[in-house]
């Protein structure tokens, strides 16, 4: 069985120049470990919010390291500096909006400001790319959803629907642990799992 492989990509001028510790490969690689019940490898990259530097970044994860989940956090915004869609988008076969519209309909329960927010989502070869914010509440939440006080999904994270989009990309079968995000797959594409 293939080993899954998740690319992480913070893109930070401050966090790569060393003038502040980077939150959000941290955030990501501890929810990953909360969440993921298959075995995972993780690459790590820290770059400046330049465009060609990132466009290297998640192509190197892609076309070298075989990842098949990438996921960057950080420069989503409407700021000058802030151009990881765009380099997303430069490196993409094809784009999945759905995602992009999830991340700031999740955000929109918390802040006014998500509507500021141009996140995105797409595939290059066999790998999904998601663009998250960059601070790691916002993070969790994203990938989680929001729920009430009682845990109950009221707005479905965008992780419940990365491992039937990794499975239709032909990578491994990808399980989470539901008290966290529950997978949600159509009947005929479960599968059982021996441990």
């Amino acid at each position: 069985m293939n080993r899954l492989r998740i690319g992480l990509i913070s893109v930070s001028d401050r966090a790569s120049n060393g003038i502040y510790q980077d939150q959000g490969i941290p955030a990501l690689q501890t929810w990953l470990s909360e969440a993921l019940i298959t075995p995972f490898d993780i690459e790590t990259r820290l770059v400046p919010d330049e465009q060609p530097m990132i466009e290297q970044a998640i192509c190197e994860l892609v076309d070298e390291l075989f990842c098949q989940l990438v996921l960057t956090t950080g420069g989503t915004g409407p700021a000058r500096r802030d151009v990881t869609p765009d380099a997303t988008l430069a490196v993409a076969d094809r784009e999945m909006p759905g995602f992009g519209e999830q991340m700031r309909q999740i955000s929109l329960n918390f802040v006014p400001t998500a509507i500021l927010s141009r996140q995105t989502g797409v595939i290059r070869k066999q790998s999904l790319i998601l663009n998250l914010p960059g601070q790691p509440k916002s993070i969790k939440e994203t990938l989680e959803g929001v729920k009430d006080e009682h845990g109950n999904v009221k707005v479905a994270g965008i992780f419940a629907s990365v491992p039937y989009c990794l499975q239709l990309l032909e990578g491994p079968y990808v399980e989470t642990r539901p008290e966290v995000v529950a997978a949600f797959r159509p009947k005929n594409a479960r599968r059982e799992i021996n441990n």
